[in-house]
């Protein structure tokens, strides 16, 4: 049996990296039968390797880790320069330095060793996929490969590689969009089509992911064919989550979102804010090095509590997060989602 298909609960906890995504939390959505997924993102490998060992203290059911897959291109280091000179008058007002413009591959050899050595049920790429080399290596390991694609060309890819499922993530989807290439011709296929357009062209389950808040969203995409739903934004306000108080704060509040690389150099969605508005349109396709120029500024206006300079990662209907236990979420959103099916089947019934 596949992992999917041993879940007591089609629902996975979306890896969240920078911050939101924790032992805790991911522990907590595999306890309540779902598939918790640890985003490695950002961390060493022994970072990585530290969580992971928190995780299995906390529960003995499947989980997953999601790595960034290496891959892009450097950068010009002109329009970086250029970036940076722009955002230097915001890092004196918070009396910090901006970072070096450093390019690196988020420390990926090294975690694959380690997950080959110390393998997970999942092991799950985003931004591209893995060398046949890797994929090979942690497949033999034991994992399951899962691939982030947004649009039917990189699920063709990733087919190809032999993957066993693919998260199909949506325009809508707060945080990094998940596509291959990130330049003026990256998809921004809405969830429900990219489903249809994905699914019509690949044999493999698919997992949906984009602005999912609620069970009645779960049982729409189970009903468009996906075999479980990736949830990030609607855990962001868990008591699990290491959600900084002001995005906390900040997705309660209706507020729009906008997809932008005013914060990392890489388009992702988020909540509108001052550095977006005033910075983002000058933004250049530049990751990861706009990541490592911002990450001292965001570290302060965090520190501080300034909404208006962070990274306030979002999905669209952000607002319908609930101040619930992960756990309890977790059952709610199947509840719901049973529910709402079941509806739908006496509709359906009364023509």
């Amino acid at each position: 049996m596949t992992v999917l298909e041993q879940l007591e609960l089609p629902i996975v906890g979306a890896p969240m990296a920078g911050g939101p995504s924790t032992p805790e939390l991911a522990a907590a959505v595999s306890e309540a039968g779902g598939l918790g997924v640890l985003a490695a993102g950002y961390l060493t490998a022994g970072q990585m390797a530290e969580r992971l060992a928190a995780v299995r203290v906390l529960t003995a059911r499947p989980i997953g880790v999601n790595l960034f897959a290496a891959g892009g291109a450097r950068a010009d280091p002109a329009l970086v320069a250029r970036y940076a000179a722009r955002l230097a008058p915001e890092a004196q007002r918070l009396g910090v330095e901006l970072g070096a413009p450093r390019f690196d591959d988020d420390d990926l050899e090294a975690k694959v060793d380690h997950l080959c050595a110390e393998p997970v049920a999942v092991v799950s790429f985003t931004f591209g996929l893995p060398s046949g080399e890797v994929a090979a290596r942690l497949r033999a390991a034991g994992s399951e490969l899962w691939a982030t694609v947004t649009a039917p060309d990189e699920a063709q890819r990733a087919a190809a590689l032999g993957v066993d499922a693919l998260v199909v993530q949506g325009v809508e989807a707060g945080g990094h969009r998940g596509v291959f290439c990130d330049d003026e011709h990256a998809a921004d296929v809405t969830l429900l089509a990219a489903l249809q357009l994905v699914g019509a062209g690949v044999d493999l389950p698919l997992v949906a992911a984009g602005a999912l808040m609620t069970g009645g969203a779960v049982a729409a995409v189970l009903a468009a064919g996906a075999a479980a739903a990736q949830l990030g934004t609607a855990y962001l306000r868990t008591p699990e989550a290491g959600t900084s108080p002001v995005q906390r704060a900040a997705t309660a509040q209706d507020a729009p979102t906008v997809l932008t690389r005013a914060f990392s150099g890489r388009t992702a969605r988020g909540i509108v804010n001052r550095l977006h508005a005033e910075h983002g349109a000058h933004a250049p396709s530049a990751y990861p090095e706009i990541h490592h120029v911002t990450a001292p500024l965001r570290a302060r206006a965090r520190a501080q509590g300034d909404g208006e300079v962070i990274n306030l990662w979002a999905g669209q209907a952000h607002v319908l997060a609930r101040d619930l236990p992960a756990a309890q979420l977790t059952r709610a959103l199947a509840d719901e989602a049973r529910a709402a099916l079941a509806r739908a089947g006496r509709r359906l019934g009364e023509g």
